[in-house]
């Protein structure tokens, strides 16, 4: 078990995941939370991290900062995605070992795996085949965190962890459709129908595509029990294990949202891969399940979106 005083340092803490993380630590009673902004620590310069792991010494790191972005951001700025992640991840990393960190939770993403995975997608599909080429340059980053968290627990005995979290929605999401994963621009674009009284809404492919859906509280739930179960190098996958269709996730938003226009695909824009789901049976072995259903999370990121983003 962890110990509720013990330092834990937070990178990222203003994003989705790290927020999320935050919140639940606190919830459990972890009372020595250790946060930066980035106008006081940028994670990217290795002396000013190496500086604040030598004064601060956390006992448990979590890493959550990276640089994101949809398919268009990732396309147009290759060289950021991959300079600025790998900056921050080599620093964090080497840092929490010769600071002495007793344990290092990296977060990964779905997105690490071949573009045509086996489905489910077992933990072992990791470079077997062809990346995605839209996001080749983050993804390219993120397998180095990994392959540096298990070199680490291999050459060294670090008690470094890696979790591979399937797509994830939830309170402080990005909702700027030019940069927005699919549901929060959904959400986004039903509310402003909605408000606009459109009859219609206009939708980016077929709808037949498969994805899988997380509460970003879940994957908080899930990391706070790997961290106090799972000691293992290898990679650990974090989703629901089901998956909805993008015309189903469209019409449940509609519903949620309360806009009764029509659904209108525009099948000239790409689809993406036909199906995305996570195997996630080493997870459940652990005992862990989420415990927001779909619907219901979808309703309370429309509220948080009704009471910070909405105009």
């Amino acid at each position: 078990m962890m110990d509720k005083s013990e330092k834990i340092f937070v990178a990222g803490h203003h994003g989705m995941v790290g927020s999320a993380l935050v919140r639940r630590l606190k919830s459990e009673g972890f009372s020595n939370l250790l946060v930066r902004d980035r106008s006081k620590l940028d994670l990217r310069d290795d002396s000013a991290v190496a500086k604040f792991f030598a004064e601060e010494k956390p006992s448990v790191v979590i890493l959550a900062a990276a640089k994101v972005g949809g398919i268009k951001a990732n396309n147009d700025f290759p060289v950021e995605f991959l300079l600025e992640n790998l900056r921050i991840q080599n620093n964090v990393i080497q840092a929490a070992y010769e600071n002495g960190a007793r344990k290092l939770l990296f977060l990964g993403s779905s997105c690490i795996y071949p573009k045509f995975a086996p489905q489910p997608i077992p933990e072992t599909a990791l470079l077997s085949g062809p990346l995605e080429p839209t996001n080749e340059a983050y993804v390219i980053a993120k397998i180095a965190g990994i392959k540096l968290c298990q070199a680490y627990a291999r050459e060294y005995d670090a008690n470094f962890i890696s979790v591979m979290p399937t797509n994830l929605y939830g309170p402080n999401d990005n909702f700027d459709l030019e940069t927005s994963h699919v549901l929060a621009a959904l959400l986004r674009k039903a509310h402003e129908a909605k408000t606009r009284k459109d009859r219609k809404l206009t939708v980016w492919g077929s709808g037949k595509p498969r994805r899988e859906f997380l509460h970003v509280d879940d994957l908080a739930s899930a990391c706070l029990l790997l961290l106090e179960k799972y000691d293992s190098s290898e990679i650990i996958n974090v989703g629901c294990g089901e998956d909805i269709s993008i015309r189903e996730l469209a019409e449940l938003i509609c519903e949620v949202v309360g806009f009764d226009g029509d659904l209108a695909w525009d099948v000239t824009k790409p689809d993406g891969t036909p199906r995305k789901l996570l195997d996630v049976s080493k997870l459940r072995a652990l005992g862990w399940k989420p415990s927001i259903p779909l619907r219901d999370g979808i309703a309370r990121t429309y509220e948080w979106f009704l009471a910070n983003c909405a105009r």
